[in-house]
């Protein structure tokens, strides 16, 4: 970490464009294994101009590896929101803060050490929304006989749903999420054990799977896209999908608005409502959607 240290304050110590650096190492003190040998440590480096974000570079100093990752603050809160990039909030939590201006970084970290309940509704649906996708996915294939890309689809249901299951205790989903999720709730664990593991065919083992994700997961779906829904309730007017598609706080998180919208018109959460478009000329009526 010294090297990193030396690093950090000879490149940035005197660049006014730089925010705050964290430096985050694989594992500090410990003796070399295949992953810290072959993975590096990283510099997470905030700058204050949108010209020098988004540059990652990799080098080599005093033997050590480095991934430096130059990001503007709204690029980085937009990843830690939308969950495009897992890892980061590790980096943040579990790094060390080399340089901090206006104490941007420690401010970020203990944002997210209190995890308020705002953040913790985003990653929600945003979870969902991927859960949905790859149950989705899998059903299909299911149904065409694709077993094998039915049971990667639902193994990938199962993570999601592990990661919901954690997110309701008010934790943030690790790396390891079996492990995590075992202590947490063992219940969505032994649906884990029964994919991998059980003496079932394939496919009465993804089968199974399916059954308890249509009734488990589901009946969270209200709780899951409560922002979404609190979005429809905000005027009494319906919205159309391309209006709710500007809404910063849904825009940020890309979801898939109209796979959600479906489904949650199906279970009567949410009305939809036609209307005629207002060029007469144009035989089309537009969906909208309110609460």
């Amino acid at each position: 970490m010294e090297t990193i240290r030396n690093y950090v304050y000879a490149m940035y110590g005197r660049d006014p464009e730089v925010i705050s650096v964290s430096a985050y190492t694989v594992a500090s003190g410990s003796p070399p294994t295949v992953v810290t040998t072959v993975v590096p440590d990283v510099v997470l480096v905030v700058v204050q101009t949108s010209l020098m974000s988004d540059i990652t570079s990799y080098y080599i100093k005093d033997h050590i590896r480095i991934q430096e990752c130059c990001l503007h603050p709204d690029r980085l809160e937009q990843w830690i929101r939308s969950g495009a990039r897992r890892e980061v909030i590790h980096w943040i939590l579990q790094g060390e803060i080399v340089m901090d201006r206006n104490l941007y970084m420690e401010g970020l970290r203990n944002r997210l050490l209190e995890f308020p309940e705002e953040m913790r509704d985003q990653k929600l649906i945003v979870e969902f929304d991927r859960f949905m996708k790859s149950f989705l996915q899998s059903k299909q294939f299911l149904l065409e006989g694709h077993l094998l890309d039915a049971y990667s689809n639902i193994l990938d249901s199962l993570c999601h749903w592990a990661r919901i299951a954690i997110l309701e205790e008010g934790i943030y989903p690790e790396e390891l999420i079996w492990a995590q999720v075992r202590k947490i709730n063992p219940g969505v664990y032994k649906f884990y054990e029964e994919l991998a593991s059980n003496h079932e065919s394939l496919e009465k083992r993804i089968q199974l799977v399916v059954l308890a994700c249509e009734f488990s997961v589901m009946s969270k779906m209200e709780s899951c896209c409560r922002i979404l829904l609190d979005v429809l309730r905000s005027r009494e007017e319906a919205w159309s999908l391309q209006e709710l598609m500007q809404i910063p706080q849904l825009f940020e998180l890309q979801l898939d608005l109209s796979l959600l919208l479906n489904k949650l018109a199906r279970k009567s959460l949410v009305r939809e409502v036609v209307e005629q478009q207002d060029d007469p000329d144009k035989l089309l009526l537009q969906l909208k959607y309110t609460v």
